[in-house]
């Protein structure tokens, strides 16, 4: 790779059979398996930038004094997580669903029962909506 130059790796598989180049693209299936596994690991960043593109948006069901109702890039949404997890005690439960999947979208719930460090009790449950696009996650949307 030549220097100076930052190459963005995407989802996808090269095969070549003679002389014929073919490129697959996680499916959006694949995506949303791989979504699922990292999330129940608590791995959330790992799956950010794994599977976002990198002009991700964001949409939160409602805007708080924390964050705004909608975040757009990947950068952005990273630093929401980070910001999240600062605000954290301790993760009491983590249940994320089996995704149901379309073509280019899919959905899964996911429950958190959270102690924030001012000691509120959270316990909610969010479905969790994601559009695909050339094998990377564009848009996530949350709905209480």
């Amino acid at each position: 790779m030549p220097e100076g130059k930052k190459y963005q790796v995407i989802n996808l598989s090269i095969l070549k059979t003679g002389s014929l180049v073919k490129i697959y693209f996680m499916s959006t299936k694949e995506i949303a398996a791989r979504l699922v596994e990292l999330c129940k690991k608590g791995e959330f960043e790992a799956a950010q930038k794994q599977l976002y593109a990198n002009d991700i948006i964001s949409v939160e069901p409602y805007a708080t004094p924390d964050f705004e109702k909608e975040t757009k890039g990947l950068d952005a949404i990273i630093e929401k997580g980070k910001k999240w997890e600062n605000m954290v005690e301790s993760v009491n439960k983590m249940e994320v669903s089996e995704p149901v999947v379309a073509s280019n979208s899919f959905a899964c719930t996911m429950h958190m029962d959270v102690t924030m460090k001012d000691k509120q009790h959270w316990d909610m449950t969010e479905l969790c909506t994601y559009s695909i696009k050339d094998g990377k996650i564009v848009v996530e949307q949350f709905f209480a």
